[in-house]
Formats: structure tokens, C-alpha cells, sequence
């Protein structure tokens, strides 16, 4: 066997500090484009989910508690894949046990579960009714008849806290994202590019509603990765609204602030 030359041993060995170099680039371009694709999906599900919701709200008198069950069963699929791995039962079933497991015993907090949705435990979602006003409801249901686009209308917004769970990937879009946004610079060690240090910075900061800013930043401080998605949908009512469904104007627990 021939031996090697010292300036072979060289360009082996510079090939191979370039490699461990550039590594981490590689890896997160094909870890960050699946989980942007795993974004993208989320989106779509977010906007059916929210229709889910309002189409349940409008046949329920705007019952919040319907409302979130639908919007979190269109949701499932996004973050958990429960007709995945072992166990048994028919798809119905495993989707009743993947729903369970997620109900908090707290009125309408479905949280998700540390160990299945990686290391997140908080809401998976918040629902908001723009309108009707919960003010404007009125105690009987002898207005449905009238034509009144303030009772009739049922506007609703979602909020679905998607979880980012794929490792390193989730790290590094969380902290690009909140340097685009200008909610917290990154001026650390690169971590796509190990001998240079990252400028990840914005000037101009994203205007969202402070609750919505302060939840991101909690999760985040706990390595709890998720983007805000948003989506939103309107249907008219195709029930009368009943007032003991509009105690608060949002469906817990999204802040009232929203």
C-alpha cells in the first residue's frame, strides 16, 4: 500500500476541518426544511380548525367548550400523529385517547403532553370571538328573527401555539425568528457557522398584542419552542346565541385582553 504524501495528509486534513465546519449548516437545512414544511402544514390545519370551531359555535349558540373540542381534534394531526406506532384500537378510538390525554381538568385548557409532544405542557391553542360582543347578547332568543348583524354574525379568531419539536432545528428558527421580529437579538456564537459570531438583529420590532408577545417569550424561556399561527373565520349563526355562553368575551383561557 502506498503511503500518503505530507501534502495529501494536508488537503485530507483541511477537507476534513472544512467538513466539521460547515456540518452544522448542512444539517440544519435539511432539519429546518422539514420542520418548515411541518410549519406550512400547521398553517393549513390552523385554517381548518378555526372553520371547524365556527361552524360548531354557530349551531351550539357560540358555545366556547364545543368550539375548542372542534378546534382541537382538527388539530391533533399537526403535532401527533396517533395512528402512528403501537397500540390498538379502531383510528376513532385512538383519536378519543389522544384527545383525552390533552383535556386539562381545568374548563376548556387543553395542554399539550410532555414526552409525545416532546417537552411541551402549555395551551395548544386560544380562541377569540371578535364578535358578537358578549354585551350584545341579549337574554332571549326573540332577536335571532330580527335582522341584527351584531347577533348574527359569529367572528372568530384562532390562535395555535404550534410546537417547533424538531431538535436544533427548533432552537435556531426560534431565535432567527425572534431577531426578525425584534423581540430579542442573537449576537452569540453562530451556530450555523461555528467560526463567526451571528448579528441576528432587527430594528424595526413586529407590532402583535403584548399577551400574545409575552406568551412566546415565556415558552421560549423555557426551551419551549412554538409559533403563534393565526387564523380566523366567520359564519353566520345558524342558532340564536344563548348569554350563558358569552360570560367572558373569549373562550378560556385566552386572555380577555385580546
Amino acid at each position: 500500500m502506498r503511503a500518503r504524501s505530507p501534502r495529501e495528509a494536508g488537503e485530507s486534513g483541511q477537507a476534513a476541518v472544512e467538513s466539521a465546519i460547515t456540518l452544522p449548516l448542512v444539517v440544519f437545512l435539511v432539519l429546518g426544511t422539514l420542520q418548515l414544511f411541518l410549519m406550512m402544514q400547521g398553517r393549513l390545519m390552523a385554517e381548518y380548525a378555526v372553520f371547524r370551531a365556527t361552524r360548531v359555535g354557530s349551531v351550539r349558540h357560540g358555545d366556547c367548550e364545543a368550539m375548542t373540542h372542534a378546534a382541537v381534534v382538527a388539530l391533533l394531526p399537526s403535532f401527533y400523529s396517533y395512528l402512528g406506532g403501537g397500540g390498538g384500537g379502531t383510528p376513532g378510538q385512538r383519536l378519543a385517547a389522544a384527545f383525552a390525554a390533552r383535556r386539562n381538568n381545568a374548563f376548556n385548557q387543553f395542554r399539550y403532553v410532555p414526552g409525545p409532544d416532546g417537552n411541551h405542557d402549555g395551551q395548544i391553542l386560544w380562541l377569540i370571538r371578535e364578535s358578537p360582543f358578549a354585551g350584545s347578547v341579549p337574554d332571549d332568543d326573540g332577536h335571532f328573527d330580527q335582522f341584527d348583524a351584531d347577533i348574527r354574525r359569529l367572528e372568530m379568531r384562532l390562535i395555535y401555539w404550534f410546537p417547533l419539536k424538531i431538535p436544533f432545528a427548533d432552537w435556531v428558527i426560534s431565535r432567527m425568528v425572534l431577531a426578525r421580529w425584534g423581540w430579542q437579538d442573537y449576537t452569540a456564537q453562530n451556530p450555523l457557522m461555528l467560526t463567526q459570531k451571528a448579528q441576528w438583529q432587527q430594528t424595526e420590532v413586529l407590532n402583535v398584542e403584548a399577551a400574545i408577545r409575552a406568551e412566546v417569550m415565556a415558552r421560549f424561556a423555557v426551551k419551549q419552542y412554538v409559533m403563534p399561527i393565526q387564523a380566523s373565520a366567520s359564519l353566520r349563526m345558524m342558532t340564536p346565541l344563548q348569554r350563558r355562553y358569552f360570560t367572558t368575551q373569549n373562550c378560556a383561557p385566552a386572555p380577555e385582553v385580546l
